[in-house]
């Protein structure tokens, strides 16, 4: 046995879900107390799939339950194809396969690609999950990357001031079906990057140190509800996925209840088959009030926990959190607290989501959009509206952002009175809202002044539905002013920049007589006159 094993101790640092809070996996890190063993097994693939193996068999001395990271080489695989020491490890120390990532890590260079494609893909038949790791910070071909189809992919830090590099990387998850992972984070202002940037998951000292001991409390900051990216459906299930606490399908009672008493963090357990597909669903109270009953032990300690369990309430790893409480609703009320197993597209189970998790975040966010709803139109602030414009930048979507208003609407309050001039606000909004379809948001924000977000081809329905239409307060005949600002992929860093761009226009709208469109491109010069002509009063606006 070499000497370097005699001084090699391991470090445990979590992996964050950064909607929960929770930790979703520890990352073993081999920490040598002597030497550079690490350095010596980026050249040795027998000695770095030995480490891998070596640090699987020090967590399962700390007894952890969570779901684990390993390390090895990208050189690694393709030179010993399925990781057999890695393999006989996980094995022995009693964890399934689908409870383990395979953390990919640089340099790809001279790693025969064909390879690694074909380990890979052995890695993932045996049920490992798998992770590319040093994105950003590494030498990963982006074709390789691709073909690999990891299940997760870490970016480096540093990634996250190169925006439009993150945004690719979010479009190739969504591709992929993968989640996005940032590590390295050590402030908040890198945690709220992460998390604008879709992330679902993150890991650095802001959160927790690497530590001897497993640990499972970690430090969130509270961050402001715009920093999180808002689904166009719902929140995804992926932001409040949680470990989940497997065992073999005919696994005893007593094999069950030593988990529940050992673990009383964990709330339920998952019966899977061989292939990681939950077949029954064991909760922890019902279980435990049956086990504890006369005569419980000895009537079910030796048989199959199955017995006392129910059929698995499963989602798919897409699924919305409202899909979820579609899930939830159906079945008998006793079942309200059981969690549900997300399984990805082979039907293996991921992990669980919780109820209370779902409730939490839902009625938040209807809270957080009922504060910032004008109580005028009902119609959302201005917070809202850039908010979104900022995720819309982040996705690289064109898009089309209008701001418009009432001509003179001072003269409309002072000559009609306010609760005329209130009236005809609230029906502007209400047009607006009935011409917006698809993706199109509309904001009030303030006065008679509204945003409308829109991809560019719903922009005329919109410009019709307000420019067209006999608008009159009091009597007095009022028209309308609509300024557009073309925004395509990169011509915007955030929401200021595109106001920016839309403010000239605005000038150059109310500067037209009559209902007047002006509409301009982000980065060019000059505008379109869409509608309007001639010049306005001095007095206009």
């Amino acid at each position: 046995m070499p000497s370097w094993m005699d001084t090699l101790r391991f470090a445990f640092q979590p992996v964050v879900n950064l909607t929960t809070g929770g930790v979703a996996a520890l990352e073993i890190l081999a920490r040598p107390e002597t030497g550079d063993v690490l350095a010596q097994a980026r050249r040795d693939p027998e000695l770095d799939g030995r480490l891998a193996a070596s640090g699987i068999r020090a967590a399962a001395l700390k007894e952890t339950l969570l779901p684990l990271h390993v390390n090895v080489f990208a050189g690694t695989p393709a030179d010993l194809g399925g990781l057999a020491a890695l393999r006989d490890a996980v094995r022995e120390a009693g964890r399934l396969p689908w409870e383990v990532t395979v953390d990919i890590c640089p340099p790809y260079t001279h790693v025969p690609h064909q390879a690694l494609l074909e380990a890979v893909a052995a890695i993932r038949s045996e049920g490992f999950r798998i992770c590319a790791d040093g994105i950003g910070d590494g030498d990963v071909p982006l074709r390789l990357l691709t073909d690999m189809a990891p299940d997760l992919l870490k970016l480096d830090v540093s990634l996250l001031t190169r925006p439009a590099a993150v945004r690719a990387m979010r479009t190739l998850c969504e591709q992929l079906g993968a989640l996005l992972s940032v590590e390295g984070v050590e402030t908040e202002s890198q945690c709220a990057a992460a998390l604008a940037a879709g992330a679902q998951l993150a890991q650095g000292e802001l959160f927790a140190p690497p530590s001897r001991l497993p640990v499972a409390d970690v430090y969130l900051p509270t961050l402001s509800p715009a920093a999180v990216p808002a689904p166009r459906t719902g929140p995804p299930v992926r932001q409040f996925v949680r470990p989940a606490a497997l065992l073999p399908a005919m696994a005893s009672a007593a094999q069950v209840r030593a988990l529940l008493t050992g673990s009383p963090d964990v709330s339920g357990v998952l019966l899977v088959d061989a292939g990681g597909v939950p077949v029954r669903s064991v909760h922890r109270s019902r279980f435990l009030l049956s086990m504890s009953g006369r005569y419980g032990h000895a009537l079910y300690a030796d048989r199959p926990a199955a017995k006392l369990s129910d059929p698995p309430r499963t989602v798919g790893v897409d699924a919305t959190a409202w899909e979820v409480l579609d899930v939830v609703a159906v079945g008998g009320p006793d079942r309200t607290s059981d969690d549900v197993a997300v399984v990805d597209r082979h039907g293996r189970c991921v992990g669980v989501v919780r109820l209370a998790d779902l409730v939490r975040a839902l009625a938040e966010s209807r809270v957080e959009e009922a504060a910032g709803l004008n109580p005028l139109t009902r119609l959302p602030g201005s917070d809202a509206i850039t908010g979104e414009v900022d995720r819309w930048i982040a996705d690289g979507r064109m898009f089309a952002l209008s701001w418009l208003d009432v001509d003179r609407f001072k003269q409309v309050n002072d000559g009609a009175g306010f609760a005329a001039g209130d009236e005809l606000i609230r029906a502007v909004g209400r047009a607006l809202q009935r011409a917006a379809s698809g993706a199109t948001r509309v904001g009030h924000i303030g006065g008679d002044d509204f945003l409308v977000l829109a991809d560019a081809d719903a922009l005329d329905p919109v410009a019709a539905s307000v420019l067209d239409a006999p608008w009159s307060a009091g009597g007095r005949t009022v028209t309308l002013s609509l300024a557009t600002v073309l925004c395509p992929p990169g011509s915007v860093t955030d929401h200021r920049q595109a106001a920016a761009c839309l403010a000239p226009l605005k000038q150059a709208a109310k500067a037209l007589s009559g209902a007047s469109w002006v509409l301009g491109r982000a980065g060019l010069p000059g505008h379109e006159i869409r509608r309007g002509s001639g010049a306005a009063a001095a007095h206009a606006g």
